[in-house]
């Protein structure tokens, strides 16, 4: 049985220390044949840096996903253009000659082929390309005998990642959904074999707004006037899903929510 371990979105320092202070064990524990993760939000909560990929990379992450907070972290862009490797991606469907990649295909230690693909939702999100469309056109660019088919669709309304899952039944081993910061409660294989979960959950701290120190966010509601946005420190945990899979036909066998402290 092929394991995918894949953690939800890392935010700012508390979120890379606990995910470098637990994957070990993990690692141990399940031995996941692909380890994988959003660090959209690795760098003080907005964006990520050329120094945070390698950081993140180095702790046995195969593939960093993202978001629409790629972009926050200027120094990322040539990072993203000049990097063909592709190890980070961002979102496939942004228009035009955006930098980097939505797409990575590698291979796992023991030589097997999977693929990983990054997609943004458009509802209550900028309006960019297609999702749905875009990913039939990635999924044309995957090679028949690459089995494992890995999606992370960053969006904000469950209704577009149901949506989109339920598009995918049977096309991909898994849909996992990121961006909102809150684990959902809704894994599940659908019936033709597809992994799926609305959010994965923030890696960070939870004594917040979903990462986000709660004095700082009640006034922005309060006044409507802007404020500093800090990442919060407490209640730090690691949030992720453990998918298996059989390597020989993609088809995701179970789905499990993973949280530690």
């Amino acid at each position: 049985m092929f394991k995918i371990l894949f953690i939800g979105d890392i935010y700012g320092q508390p979120g890379r220390r606990i995910v470098k202070e637990h994957l070990p064990a993990l690692t141990e524990e399940y031995a996941p044949d692909l380890v994988l993760a959003n660090g959209e939000n690795a760098a003080a909560g907005f964006g990520i840096t050329p120094p945070l990929v390698e950081e993140l990379l180095g702790l046995g992450i195969a593939v960093l996903t993202s978001g629409n907070h790629i972009w926050d972290k200027k120094e990322i862009l040539p990072y993203l253009a000049e990097h063909a490797d592709g190890r980070l991606l961002r979102p496939a469907n942004y228009p035009g000659d955006s930098p980097g990649h939505g797409i990575y295909l590698g291979k796992t230690r023991a030589q097997v082929p999977y693929a990983v693909m990054n997609l943004q939702g458009r509802v209550f999100m900028p309006a960019i390309d297609c999702p749905f469309r875009t990913t039939d056109l990635l999924l044309e660019r995957i090679p028949p005998e690459v089995k494992i088919r890995i999606l992370d669709f960053h969006a904000e309304a469950t209704s577009e990642k149901m949506a989109l899952g339920w598009y995918l039944d049977g096309r991909v081993t898994a849909v996992v959904g990121t961006h909102t910061h809150v684990p959902t409660a809704d894994e599940r294989v659908l019936p033709g074999g597809t992994a799926y979960i609305t959010d994965l959950g923030m890696s960070g701290p939870y004594d917040s707004v979903i990462g986000v120190e709660k004095r700082s966010v009640i006034e922005k509601f309060l006044t409507q006037i802007p404020v500093r946005f800090d990442v919060a420190k407490g209640d730090v945990r690691l949030s992720a899903v453990l998918i298996e899979a059989d390597a020989g036909d993609g088809r995701a066998r179970s789905i499990q929510r993973l949280m530690r402290r």
